[in-house]
């Protein structure tokens, strides 16, 4: 979606909110395709002290697997992105400053980008998810398994002592 930036530049009172839908069915992390529903971009452009400003946020519900445990459950994703826009560069190593080109920004393609960043590299269905046992694949959020404890070798001959008792 290409945003037309003319009317702040001639007004610098004027703000020009925005709102659009953005399909990112396509996009695979590690194998999967968590973004099946549409994702919403919303936010506006604005002059403050003659400097152009853009502020967006893309938000959707991903389907996602707990990397812990394995088990499939909905997350609510929310990527903020803010940046300044410009006519000319001045500093080309500044990654805040996005040009414009025609005084015309492609806010789709900064949403786009800044989501794919703003992604997770792992995903978990709570904090305190305990994840499957090593040996038996139990879940261990549903409770303890019935693995017997490995011991430790350093303690094995104390271990068959307590056996003998």
């Amino acid at each position: 979606m290409l945003l037309d930036v003319k009317p702040i530049l001639r007004d610098p009172s004027t703000r020009l909110p925005f709102r659009f839908s953005m399909d990112l069915s396509d996009l695979e992390f590690s194998g999967r395709y968590p973004v099946s529903r549409e994702v919403t971009v919303e936010g506006e452009a604005y002059s403050s002290a003659d400097v152009l400003h853009l502020d967006l946020t893309a938000r959707t519900t991903l389907d996602a697997v707990c990397d812990r445990c394995g088990k499939a459950f909905s997350q609510d994703k929310e990527v903020p992105y803010s940046c300044m826009l410009a006519q000319e560069l001045q500093d080309e190593d500044n990654d805040e400053i996005v040009l414009l080109e025609q005084d015309k920004v492609d806010v789709g393609e900064l949403a786009r980008t800044a989501f794919i960043l703003g992604m997770d590299t792992k995903t978990l269905c709570s904090e305190d998810c305990k994840g499957l046992c090593p040996r038996c694949g139990a879940d261990l959020n549903l409770g303890p398994c019935s693995c017997k404890k490995e011991q430790d070798p350093r303690l094995a001959v104390l271990a068959k002592l307590l056996e003998n008792k």
